[in-house]
């Protein structure tokens, strides 16, 4: 047997050898890398769903939903994200269908956030790589679970469950990608150059250091963007700053600071001169600042992880403070679709008349505070609100406190269209963006202090006068109610 012959032979032995399964390495228990990285990305998945839902139970997000999946933390950003907006999407749909099943034991309740998301898989993912032992329990249950779907469909009188989720319907409207450029680490045309080696890219009319690109622009993993150089942020957030108009070497408080774009944006626009006292009370919240400040490099920024309601205007510490930005808490109605709370379980059309009144209290409150400060020479009050009770109610309920501190509201953006309903005089000075026709609602009102300012002890004592007498008067007012349910008042 010649020497070509032989070899054909062993290399033929040797292919059958390979091709019979192995008792050492059977490999039909391995993984493939594709259901690997679906493993991890449904993992993944399934911390940020638990942060979010427990965050919205107790309406004290962490961050958005966005921020959240866009953390260093999480690896497969594409596969997260889309998972964690797919079962939110269809939460109520899978929560009832483990409600009438009841196939979750103590074991795997403890780790429902994850079954979720693998439920949503099973049910309504049209391509699904289930390897792991919750898939594998999950998978046990699927003709149980898939039965569950027929008899909510019927009961509900739809012929398919995408017909369940109408009331989820998000607007398929394009909105820009806006890139703001943190000229702390890079100029804007720098930053064009460099973005148009790849995309359509132009800078806003009225924001210099803001990028308007094409919609659906993905820049969450672009160089300049992990790097600092480059924030995403909307414009309506980004003129927020630009309004209030701080100088080099200004003391500035950023009042209600977390996450901090506004913050750093700040100290861009002062150059990295001068100081930025940042205030945050959520621990978690502060977390986030901090990140944002060192990725920003803004060095000029002092956090302090207090409420900006206890920190006394007379402290002398903050004698030289010229600016305030007061961003405060708010119903989040103008973003609602950008952020994705309608995907939320807590979210609804109607407003919460109730929830809103106590956010306008600590709106008002706060900006009260603002005004008393004795340097202060500008305050910026702006919400991603919508509701006239958040925003012009607050103004109107101030103007008196504040022309007592010689503050007068300042026409902001006078290129701007829209503006804010005439509840009262000098509407028209404040700004709102639309939810409809900019794709987000926001509202922004400057106040400016004119001439020369009284003395510092005369406009605190004017300022507590007033503040008195506002409460007098509502306690005179909820006096007068309480007496005519009781009966004792004709």
């Amino acid at each position: 047997m010649d020497i070509t012959r032989r070899l054909e032979i062993m290399a033929r032995k040797k292919a059958q050898r390979d091709t019979k399964p192995s008792a050492k390495k059977p490999n039909q228990n391995r993984m493939s890398s594709a259901e690997r990285s679906a493993l991890f990305a449904r993992r993944e998945a399934a911390k940020v769903l638990r942060t979010i839902l427990q965050g919205d139970a107790r309406r004290r997000a962490v961050g958005t939903i966005k921020s959240l999946v866009y953390s260093p933390s999480v690896r497969n950003k594409r596969a997260t994200y889309a998972l964690v907006c797919q079962t939110l999407k269809y939460l109520p749909v899978i929560k009832d269908v483990f409600h009438t099943t009841n196939v979750l034991s103590s074991k795997w309740k403890r780790q429902e956030e994850l079954m979720y998301i693998i439920l949503y898989d099973i049910l309504f993912s049209q391509e699904v790589l289930l390897a792991g032992d919750a898939e594998k329990f999950l998978l046990q249950k699927k003709d149980v679970l898939q039965a569950a779907l027929a008899k909510l469909l019927v009961r509900k009188k739809v012929k398919h469950f995408s017909d369940l989720m109408t009331s989820y319907k998000i607007s398929d409207l394009p909105k820009p990608r806006y890139a703001r450029v943190n000229t702390l680490k890079m100029d804007v045309e720098s930053a064009l150059v460099e973005f148009k080696k790849q995309y359509e890219v132009c800078q806003d009319a009225m924001v210099p250091d803001l990028l308007i690109l094409p919609p659906r622009t993905d820049l969450h993993d672009h160089p300049l963007v992990k790097s600092g150089s480059v924030f995403l942020q909307g414009k309506a957030s980004s003129m927020v700053a630009v309004a209030l108009g701080p100088k080099p070497r200004w003391e500035v408080i950023d009042a209600c600071a977390a996450p901090g774009n506004k913050t750093v944006h700040l100290a861009a626009l002062m150059k990295g001169n001068g100081k930025i006292i940042a205030c945050e009370l959520n621990k978690e919240r502060v977390k986030r600042l901090k990140d944002t400040i060192e990725l920003a490099g803004a060095t000029n920024v002092e956090i302090k992880h207090e409420d900006f309601l206890n920190i006394s205007p007379e402290d002398p510490a903050y004698s030289k403070v010229q600016a305030i930005l007061l961003d405060p808490s708010c119903s989040g109605s103008g973003t609602v679709v950008d952020r994705l709370d309608h995907l939320l379980p807590s979210y609804t059309t109607d407003s919460d008349v109730n929830r809103l009144e106590k956010l306008a209290a600590f709106q008002r409150k706060a900006l009260e505070h603002a005004l008393s400060f004795p340097a202060v020479e500008r305050i910026v009050y702006s919400t991603c609100s919508v509701n006239q009770v958040e925003n012009e109610d607050v103004i109107k309920s101030v103007l008196p406190l504040a022309s007592s501190y010689g503050f007068e509201l300042t026409t902001i953006f006078p290129q701007w269209a829209r503006r804010g309903h005439p509840i009262f005089d000098g509407s028209q000075r404040v700004l709102r963006t639309d939810l409809i026709e900019d794709q987000e609602g926001f509202f922004i009102a400057l106040f400016v202090r004119k001439g020369v300012s009284p003395p510092a002890k005369h406009i605190r004592d004017v300022g507590n006068t007033l503040r008195a007498l506002q409460r007098r008067k509502r306690r005179k007012i909820n006096s007068f109610f309480l007496l005519k349910t009781l009966g004792l008042l004709l």
